[in-house]
C-alpha cells in the first residue's frame, strides 16, 4: 500500500474514506530521515543475497525475540556497514564467524565494524540477534506496526503490516527499496494450536521444547523486506490451481475458521478472473514458485508477496462503498483485486525509492478499472477511471523527495491512474498499451526501478513525447487548464500549465457527435468548431483528465 503517516481521508458519500497505505507528510526532514532513506556508502557496500528471519513471538507480552541472518556480497571494500533495526528494539548481540561485532546506534540505524577488511566480490554472513516490544499499530495498516486482536471465538488473531513505518520496525534489516533479497527463510514460532503464515511455501513445522510451534516458510524469489510478514490464528485452508501462462499456479486460501464457509465462495468469485485477466495485461504472475496466497488478516489490506493480505470483510467494493461512484466498484472485492494488482507493480517491480511509490500505487490502482474491463467491458471501465477522480486532492506532487524516505501526494492513487488511462487514449492502440504493461514487467522482473526508468520505458516503446506529461502529472500538483472561448465557428484555445511549453494534444468535441483531437500548446491557436457547438457545451473526452475553463 504506500505508506508513510498519511491517510486518503474523504469524504464519499458520507463516510471517511482510507485507502490502504502507509505514512505521509512528515513535518520537515532530519538525520534520521536521511539514515533512513539515504542509500550510503555505508549499505550500498553489501548486496543482501539472503535473510533468514528467526522470531518468537509472545503474543501475552506483546513481544519478540529472535535473530536475523544476513548473507551478502560485498560491492567493494569495507570493514564498516549499516543496517536498520527501530530503537525501542534492543540488539543482544552481532555475531561474525563466532565473533561478537562491536557496534553503535543512531536513531533506528546500527553500524557494524568488522575486524576485518571484506573484499569487493566476497560472500559472507553475519546474524543479529535482539529482543524487545515492536511498535504497536493503532489503526493499521496506515499507521504501521504489529496488530495484536482477538477473533470472534477469542482466540489471539496477530499480524504485522510495515509498508511506510518499515520493516525495521519489528525486524533487524536493510531497510531500504532498492536492495531485495534474493530469497528468505521466515522461521516464526507461535503458542501451540495456532497457525502461522508467511510468504512463500511452508518447508515444514517444529514443535519447540517451550510448547511453541516453529513454522518455516521459504520465499523462493526476490521480495521487499516490507513485503515479509506473517498471520497467526485459529485459520482454515484449502487450495486451489490456475492453469496461468507459465503452467499450473498453486492457489492456497487461508481464512477464520469461523470465517471460512463465508471466504470459500467471496474469494471464488474473484481471485481467478484476476489472475486471467492480470496475467493478459500484465504477463504471467511473477511469483509462481512461491505460489499465489490470500490470508484474512487483521487489517484492511496490504500487498504481501505471495501472501496478500485480506481484511475487507467479505465484502464487494471498499468495504462495501464504490470508490468511483459509478456502481462498477460495487462489482469486484476491491482489496482481492487491488492489492493482488501490487504482485506485479510494486513486487514485481519495485521502486528504488519510496518517493517513486507511484509506480507501485498508480498501475495498481489502474488494474482496478483493467479488472472492470475485463468484467464489464470498456465503456464500464472508462467510467471507473473518472468516476474516480473525486478522490484526487491536487495537494502536492505525486513523487517525493529523493533520499529522505518520504512518498508524494496519495493522489500516487487516482491521478496517477488517470494519468496512465490518458497515455492510453494518446496510444490509441489498445494491443501496443498491453504490450507496453507486459514489457514493463519483463523487463524489470523482480528488480528495482526508478522513475527515469519507467519513463523511458514507456516513452520508447510508445514512440510519444511524454516528458511534459510526466512532468505536469508526476512533478506538478496542478491540472492543465484548456482554455478557450468561441467567436463565430472558431474555436481558440491554449493550454495553461505548469510546464513550459506543455502541448499535449487532446480530444475535445468540434461538432456534436464525436471528439476530435486539437494539439493546444501555451500561445494561442484557433481552429474551426460545428455550429451546434456552444461555449458552454464545448467539453473535453472525459478520457482526458484536464480541466477546461472558458475565458473572456
Amino acid at each position: 500500500m504506500k505508506r508513510f503517516l498519511y491517510c486518503l481521508s474523504l469524504l464519499l458519500c458520507s463516510y471517511t474514506l482510507c485507502i490502504a497505505q502507509p505514512l505521509h507528510k512528515a513535518q520537515g526532514l532530519s538525520r534520521a530521515d536521511t539514515l533512513r532513506g539515504m542509500l550510503s556508502p555505508l549499505r550500498s557496500c553489501y548486496d543482501v543475497n539472503y535473510y533468514h528471519l528467526d522470531v518468537k513471538v509472545d503474543i501475552d507480552q506483546k513481544s519478540i525475540s529472535g535473530s536475523n541472518q544476513f548473507s551478502f556480497t560485498a560491492t567493494k571494500d569495507f570493514n564498516k556497514l549499516q543496517f536498520d533495526l527501530f530503537a525501542n528494539l534492543k540488539v543482544d548481540k552481532i555475531v561474525y564467524m563466532d565473533l561478537e561485532l562491536p557496534f553503535t546506534r543512531e536513531f533506528n540505524a546500527v553500524f557494524v565494524t568488522f575486524p576485518r577488511t571484506i573484499k569487493k566480490g566476497a560472500k559472507d554472513h553475519f546474524k543479529v540477534f535482539y529482543s524487545g516490544n515492536p511498535v504497536v499499530a493503532k489503526r493499521a495498516p496506515w499507521d504501521g506496526g504489529f496488530i495484536f486482536s482477538k477473533d470472534k471465538n477469542g482466540k489471539p488473531w496477530v499480524s504485522v503490516a510495515c509498508q511506510g513505518l518499515g520493516a525495521s520496525s519489528w525486524w533487524p534489516t536493510k531497510d531500504h527499496q532498492s536492495d531485495k533479497a534474493d530469497s528468505v527463510l521466515i522461521s516464526i514460532s507461535v503458542p501451540a494450536g495456532l497457525k502461522e503464515i508467511s510468504n512463500g511455501r511452508l518447508r515444514n513445522t517444529v514443535q519447540l521444547p517451550d510448547g511453541y510451534t516453529q513454522f518455516n516458510w521459504f520465499v523462493s524469489n526476490p521480495i521487499n523486506n516490507y513485503n515479509v510478514t506473517f498471520y497467526i490464528g485459529d485459520y482454515a485452508h484449502w487450495t486451489d490451481e490456475y492453469p496461468g501462462e507459465n503452467g499450473p499456479l498453486s492457489i492456497d486460501y487461508w481464512a477464520l475458521k469461523q470465517d471460512s464457509l463465508l471466504a470459500r465462495p467471496h474469494w471464488d468469485a474473484d481471485v481467478k478472473p484476476m489472475l486471467k485477466c492480470f496475467e493478459f495485461w500484465f504477463g504471467p504472475y511473477p511469483f509462481y514458485k512461491d505460489g499465489y496466497k490470500l490470508v484474512q488478516a487483521p487489517h484492511l489490506g496490504m500487498e504481501h508477496q505471495s501472501a496478500v493480505a485480506y481484511g475487507n470483510q467479505f465484502k464487494m467494493g471498499y468495504l462495501g462503498k464504490d470508490l468511483s461512484g459509478t456502481g462498477w466498484g460495487l462489482k469486484f472485492d476491491f482489496i482481492t483485486v487491488h492489492e493482488s494488482g501490487h504482485e506485479w507493480f510494486g513486487n514485481n517491480i519495485t521502486s528504488k525509492d519510496i518517493a517513486d511509490m507511484w509506480i507501485h500505487e498508480s498501475f495498481t490502482n489502474y488494474s482496478e478499472a483493467l479488472f472492470t474491463e475485463c468484467q464489464q467491458g470498456k465503456t464500464a471501465s472508462s467510467a471507473y477511471v473518472a468516476g474516480i477522480r473525486k478522490n484526487i486532492a491536487n495537494d502536492i506532487p505525486i513523487i517525493g523527495p529523493y533520499n529522505v524516505n518520504k512518498e508524494g501526494s496519495g493522489d500516487m492513487y487516482y491521478k496517477g491512474a488517470n494519468m496512465i488511462h490518458l497515455i492510453r487514449q494518446l496510444l490509441d492502440n489498445d494491443e501496443k498499451f498491453r504490450m507496453i504493461l507486459r514489457g514493463l514487467n519483463k523487463k524489470f522482473h523482480h528488480q528495482t526501478v526508478s522513475t527515469a526508468q519507467v519513463e523511458h520505458y514507456i516513452s520508447t516503446q510508445s514512440g510519444l513525447k511524454l516528458d511534459k506529461i510526466f512532468d505536469q502529472y508526476l512533478r506538478n500538483s496542478q491540472v492543465p487548464v484548456l482554455e478557450y472561448k468561441i467567436l463565430r465557428n472558431q474555436l481558440i484555445y491554449r493550454w495553461k500549465s505548469a510546464v513550459k511549453k506543455f502541448d499535449m494534444p487532446v480530444k475535445v468535441s468540434l461538432n456534436k457527435n464525436n471528439f476530435s483531437y486539437i494539439y493546444p500548446s501555451d500561445t494561442w491557436k484557433s481552429t474551426t468548431i460545428g455550429s451546434e457547438i456552444q461555449e458552454d457545451t464545448f467539453r473535453a473526452d472525459p478520457n482526458f483528465y484536464v480541466l477546461v475553463q472558458k475565458v473572456k
